[in-house]
């Protein structure tokens, strides 16, 4: 991954994160909504700590581990997303690009996971 994808991916994530704290910050303040949107905050938060670890990895085997760990708060980022416009708490018209972002993320990290694997 050339130095400008890395930063081009650092910032995607955190900007994953700064939506997902909008978003949760903008959840009607009943007590399932919160629920659901804290775990949603945790996962979504998440993804761009875990990458910013995985890019100071000592090894591929550690940079696999940490792009993994991103992917799953990933997957559960978008679940979580799923859940809130399946209970009708926000509509899933205001979660679509967000949930395209994940999807694209996750192809991302994926991909990166997939080409450590086979160099390293």
């Amino acid at each position: 991954m050339s130095k400008e994808e890395k930063s081009d991916l650092r910032a995607r994530t955190k900007v994953f994160a700064l939506r997902i704290i909008r978003l949760y910050s903008s959840l009607p303040k009943l007590t399932h909504a919160k629920v659901v949107g804290k775990q949603l905050l945790r996962s979504g938060t998440s993804v761009g700590a875990q990458y910013r670890e995985a890019t100071r990895a000592r090894s591929s085997a550690e940079f696999v581990s940490k792009i993994e760990c991103g992917l799953q708060e990933l997957e559960e980022s978008a679940y979580w997303m799923e859940l809130l416009a399946d209970a009708e708490i926000v509509p899933l018209a205001k979660l679509s690009e967000l949930l395209r972002e994940a999807e694209e993320l996750i192809s991302i990290f994926v991909s990166s996971v997939k080409t450590a694997k086979r160099s390293g």
